[in-house]
């Protein structure tokens, strides 16, 4: 809930708005994609993405969509594209603007891929980054740039292959 105080008003103005965050892994050389799909396979990164993301909906793009076996259990799937298709258990939005108005007050995760990032990074207060410990040749698919606008505030799992943490807007 957000609350605008307007000096004309006896009365605050109150509306709800969604709360968007972001999460992907991404390589030491900024690779989320490879030829249409994750450049990598850590069972461990992906036991976290499903434990962070469960009850949400989750944002994507239709090549992320289209990259993934079926609609991810326990989450609204929601696809943002602008060809008009009707996918088995998700919902597709033209626009980012029919996303946030369908959102109302809930959390939003974009999980991919890198034109959804980059379209929706602005309106994300949180990122949950898992950094692969590896360089990925030849990747198409890249996480924008964020270090100035967000800074580390916890380090949620560290293990060989891989550290999570969570970053939130400076």
């Amino acid at each position: 809930m957000v609350t605008i105080h307007t000096p004309l008003s006896k009365h605050p103005l109150q509306f709800n708005m969604a709360l968007f965050k972001a999460i992907a892994a991404v390589s030491l050389n900024g690779v989320i994609g490879k030829n249409g799909d994750l450049p990598w396979r850590i069972p461990g990164e992906l036991k976290w993405f499903k434990k962070i993301t469960m009850g949400h909906i989750i944002v994507m793009g239709r090549k992320t969509w289209d990259s993934l076996p079926c609609a991810l259990p326990g989450r609204e799937n929601w696809i943002l594209s602008r060809s008009s298709f009707d996918p088995k258990n998700a919902r597709v939005f033209n626009t980012f603007q029919e996303i946030e108005k369908e959102a109302d007050a809930r959390t939003v995760f974009i999980i991919g891929g890198g034109e959804i990032y980059s379209s929706f990074l602005p309106r994300c207060n949180e990122l949950f980054l898992t950094e692969v410990q590896q360089i990925v040749e030849n990747g198409d698919a890249f996480f924008p740039k964020y270090k100035k606008e967000f800074e580390i505030r916890e380090k949620i799992v560290t293990e060989n292959e891989f550290i999570l943490r969570r970053w939130v807007r400076k």
